[in-house]
Order: C-alpha cells, then sequence, then structure tokens
C-alpha cells in the first residue's frame, strides 16, 4: 500500500512576481489611462473636435468618416479615462472635454492640459503637437 504524502504548504501571497507589484503604482496615476485614451489616432482626432464644441456622435462620426458604431467606442473609452463630460439634450447625448482639461493659448490653438503633460491642437489640425512636460515641484 502507499502512504500518501502530506500537502506542502502553500506559498505565501505576498510573494507576488515584480512586475505585478508595479500595476498598482500605475493605476495610481491618474494621467496613465488618460495617455493610454489618447493613444490611437481616432481618438485624438475626437478630442480635437471637442475642444471647441460639444458634439452628438451622428456629427463626430460625419466630419471624421467614422461609423456612428466606431466612434462610439472610442468615446466610452475616453470617458472611462475621464476625458469626457457627457450631457443629455434630449435623446442625445453631448460630449465635451472638461473645462479642468482645456485652455485656449493663441486665437490659432488649442491645449489639453492634463496635469502631468500638455497637448496643443491647432485649430483645424487632427494631431496635436506635444508640449514639453512641466516639472512638478
Amino acid at each position: 500500500m502507499v502512504e500518501r504524502q502530506p500537502n506542502p504548504e502553500p506559498k505565501p501571497l505576498d510573494r507576488a512576481r515584480p512586475r505585478d507589484r508595479l500595476l498598482p503604482m500605475l493605476q495610481a496615476s491618474s494621467c496613465v489611462p488618460a495617455l493610454k485614451a489618447l493613444g490611437e489616432a481616432t481618438r485624438v482626432r475626437i478630442v480635437s473636435l471637442l475642444l471647441a464644441e460639444r458634439l452628438g456622435v451622428d456629427e463626430i462620426s460625419k466630419r471624421l468618416k467614422v461609423s456612428p458604431y466606431n466612434v462610439s467606442k472610442h468615446l466610452r473609452i475616453l470617458r472611462e479615462a475621464g476625458l469626457l463630460e457627457v450631457k443629455k439634450d434630449g435623446r442625445r447625448r453631448l460630449y465635451a472635454l472638461p473645462d479642468a482639461f482645456t485652455r485656449t493659448g493663441d486665437a490659432q490653438e488649442h491645449v489639453l492640459d492634463l496635469g502631468c503633460c500638455s497637448f496643443q491642437f491647432d485649430r483645424g489640425a487632427s494631431v496635436p503637437r506635444r508640449r514639453a512636460a512641466r516639472k512638478r515641484g
């Protein structure tokens, strides 16, 4: 007859792999989700439009020549990253950037200021120019 060996003691949970320990630090930074959301060209173009005015899905879709379905997906990602405000107007939803993130430079530019960095959008342009990061003191 074969004797059963007792189960070895379970490994302690605090011995996480190094990459697992870094994850909470990344989640604590409010800038990381916003920068991830801005890492796609269509979302940058949407932000560029929303710097100037509140728009609905249909209007964004027409201006960017992207399907309403795809615009909705991109808006959801931007909203979850904290970059959008949504206001209901009857059955429509109008999207805009929060005032805390926007400011106007000279007459030809808008600036998206995330706190950790800022992006300068020329009016009518679909791709921003990145400004130098400000040092926090």
